[in-house]
């Protein structure tokens, strides 16, 4: 797995954990079971990789550590192995970002992809009405931004390789499940074709909507620079403090586009 050019942390196979370097802090990988997330798959019953990620939260390099701290950033890297879920590619079962007691907001999110190919699901709301709904197929060194309030997953495109992103995300994270469980998944299911394809299977649960699909873009709106993400930080920490409060971007947040 190639690391991010200023964060020397890589993911062993043999394993199944992050190695860290020498100057880099982390902690053990957290590893989501299938079990954890059957109630917002397609098929709640099928088989499939177990488990379906590893996570570590709260990673970087040890001279920025009291810097994320004081900002209330996090960095996070996740890995997922190659396979699927019954017909579904491996994916998370989808949340919306907690209130956060700081800022009174429920934080957007910025990813970054490392290895393989990822697609990055969206949608407005987890209500009777999913309000917009988004799928954007992200490459390695790709962004992808999720605004405030939206809930999400993020899904391996290819059963055929592993796939790693990195995010960055308020330190006062928190997950929010309910809307996602109470309807059995996302509004939107992707479904793997004959071909390993991706294709979109309604959710009768929400009212009917539509999908939009697309590649990653760039961000000049959020300040985003052509660096990885943690490179940015390293270089210019103030400019990703939208992450952790995102009223800098009020305005913004009220017609962004994914």
């Amino acid at each position: 797995m190639s690391s991010s050019r200023n964060l020397d942390l890589r993911w062993n196979e043999a394993t199944q954990k992050f190695e860290y370097g020498a100057n880099v802090f982390g902690p053990l990988p957290e590893h989501r079971r299938l079990d954890a997330i059957r109630a917002s798959l397609l098929d709640p019953q099928c088989s499939g990789p177990d488990p379906v990620y590893s996570i570590v939260m709260d990673v970087g390099r040890q001279e920025h550590k009291g810097e994320l701290e004081r900002r209330n950033l996090l960095f996070g890297v996740v890995s997922y192995p190659a396979g699927r879920l019954g017909r579904e590619p491996v994916r998370s079962q989808g949340h919306i970002h907690k209130i956060s007691v700081h800022s009174g907001w429920s934080a957007p999110e910025l990813f970054e992809i490392w290895d393989g190919t990822a697609i990055i699901y969206a949608q407005e709301s987890t209500s009777d009405d999913p309000g917009r709904c988004l799928a954007v197929t992200a490459l390695p060194g790709d962004r992808v931004v999720v605004p405030p309030g939206w809930a999400h997953c993020v899904i391996n495109a290819n059963p055929h390789e592993r796939m790693i992103f990195a995010a960055c995300c308020d330190r006062d994270y928190g997950f929010v499940y309910d809307g996602v469980r109470a309807r059995g998944g996302l509004a939107w299911f992707p479904i793997l074709d004959e071909n390993g394809g991706i294709r979109w299977e309604s959710n009768p649960r929400y009212r009917s909507s539509c999908l939009e699909e697309h590649k990653a873009r760039a961000y000049p709106e959020l300040g985003l620079s052509d660096t990885s993400i943690y490179d940015q930080f390293a270089q210019a920490p103030e400019s990703l403090q939208w992450v952790s409060e995102p009223s800098l971007f009020a305005t913004v947040w009220r017609s962004f586009e994914l």
